[in-house]
């Protein structure tokens, strides 16, 4: 891990002319604008397919591409749109928010449209099917019985295709022919749209940091395909939730609504569907997060309808699941999200795997919790870490300040030695005690570095309505931003990776 400074920003939350983040030309004027910031990584969420509450932690597949993100300007300029069918379609009139049900409605004919142009005799189409087949099979299944069911979740189907018999199976994909080339459509698009995003920011030097769930969501491609990996009874139905218990940070605890595993059939396979999913993540990004990395040692486990109060701990598959991942992959860049509440056997877990863990500075000053708070202070961070002032979960840097008690906002500026400046710059001492610290990689979120508050926070746990929409504005990026966040990655020795 080389010295270097990031900033985190979704995909969705970049700007772009049709209503979400995309992957077009402004996503590779970002990336530009990144390099001439002197940065060396993009923090990314994940990029999957979301459903209900739109969450990117709640995907519909764990291999498949969101189609939300799939450039209209790019097919337009293919020949395949022109640009008056995309500007009639509403998106929604605002640059900075996401607007999912206009996007839900406005999107799909749109593409629908487009597909109807393409060519399936396309040989990179043709070779993309037939590489993916292995998981673009049932995915394909699974969105087309979605939409002929109106949405409904795959536990709310017929018997026979909910189970998955095989006759029911085989008429479906019949029946569904047309579908299923449609959605095979979106996934080629999808990837071949973000491999040469990515390629274009690898060759300015910039890493993409990528994110990997720690759960598939019930309502997937995943759950539905592999039901012997997840803890189901023989109807389908999960007998329990993954979650946390009440903490400070959530006082009722979180109950997440993911099935749990059933890691010991996962054990007897070599862990196929892990590594599968890990090397899909290697080949998406340069450095995978692993979300809720103590879910490996130990993970919370809530009986199906109870809330999370109820839940108990359970032993995971520990090192053994990323020793057999290595024996098959080889060594990949990995960060272990080791934040929440940590046992002294999840931090032996993080050190065995020799994978870097996180350090946010929002919890360094928690009154109520002096003892792990101190690990978050930048004076004690090591330098194999990656360092944030928050996470998508988190406050923004300005709306934690505003947010704590009174003792706590006076325990920040007597470790910065700092009482007068007024909050609205705090940001910046606060941001420059991260970047000269000894952690190796400093990500900080966008919203932080323009010193937005909670209304453009980007996710509040266990919540849902408002989640997820925050967009930056073409404008934002400007020259002088550019220029400040360039000279703090030199002053800090952070620049290009030095």
């Amino acid at each position: 891990m080389n010295r270097s400074a990031g900033v985190l920003l979704p995909v969705f939350s970049l700007p772009s002319r049709y209503g979400i983040g995309c992957f077009s030309r402004s996503a590779y004027r970002f990336a530009d604008w990144l390099k001439g910031a002197g940065q060396s990584c993009w923090q990314i969420l994940p990029l999957g397919p979301t459903g209900y509450g739109d969450s990117p932690y709640q995907s519909f597949s764990a291999f498949a591409g969101n189609p939300y993100f799939i450039s209209l300007e790019a097919l337009a300029d293919e020949g395949l749109l022109t640009r008056e069918e995309c500007d009639r379609a509403d998106f929604g009139r605002r640059e900075d928010r996401v607007d999912y049900e206009k996007l839900f409605r406005a999107r799909p004919p749109l593409l629908r449209l487009a597909h109807s142009r393409f060519s399936a005799q396309d040989p990179e189409y043709r070779e993309f099917v037939e590489e993916n087949r292995w998981w673009l099979s049932d995915y394909a299944l699974f969105m087309a019985l979605k939409g002929r069911f109106g949405g409904a979740p795959w536990s709310m189907w017929p018997e026979e295709l909910r189970l998955r018999r095989e006759g029911a199976l085989g008429r479906s994909r019949r029946e569904l022919a047309d579908e299923l080339a449609f959605q095979q459509y979106l996934q080629f698009l999808f990837f071949r749209q973000w491999s040469a995003l990515k390629a274009y920011a690898n060759r300015l030097g910039i890493q993409i940091i990528g994110d990997i769930p720690i759960y598939a969501a019930m309502d997937s491609a995943d759950v539905w395909a592999h039901p012997e990996l997840f803890r189901l009874d023989s109807q389908g139905r999960p007998t329990a939730a993954a979650g946390v218990p009440p903490d400070g940070f959530a006082p009722e605890g979180q109950l997440w609504g993911n099935p749990l595993y059933r890691w010991e059939r996962h054990s007897q396979t070599g862990y196929s569907w892990w590594i599968s999913r890990l090397r899909r993540c290697f080949q998406l990004y340069d450095v995978t997060r692993i979300d809720h990395f103590r879910g490996f040692d130990e993970y919370y486990a809530i009986p199906w309808g109870q809330p999370a109060s109820a839940g108990h701990w359970e032993r995971g598959p520990g090192a053994g699941l990323f020793r057999r991942a290595e024996e098959e992959l080889g060594r990949h860049p990995v960060i272990a999200e080791d934040l929440g509440y940590v046992t002294d056997s999840v931090r032996r877990l993080v050190r065995e795997c020799g994978f870097p863990g996180m350090k946010v500075l929002e919890f360094a000053f928690d009154a109520r919790d002096t003892g792990s708070a101190r690990d978050y202070l930048p004076h004690n961070y090591p330098e194999h870490c990656l360092a944030c002032t928050g996470t998508h979960d988190n406050e923004t840097l300005a709306g934690w300040f505003d947010s704590i008690t009174p003792t706590e906002r006076q325990a920040v500026r007597d470790y910065l030695c700092d009482w007068h400046t007024p909050k609205e710059e705090l940001r910046w001492p606060l941001i420059a005690l991260l970047l000269r610290s000894q952690a190796a990689v400093c990500v900080i979120p966008m919203q932080d570095y323009l010193g937005l508050d909670n209304r453009s926070r980007m996710n509040r746990p266990s919540t849902l309505g408002e989640n997820w929409r925050w967009r930056l504005r073409e404008g934002d990026l400007t020259p002088q931003l550019q220029e400040t966040l360039r000279t703090l990655a030199l002053r800090y020795g952070r620049a290009g990776g030095t």
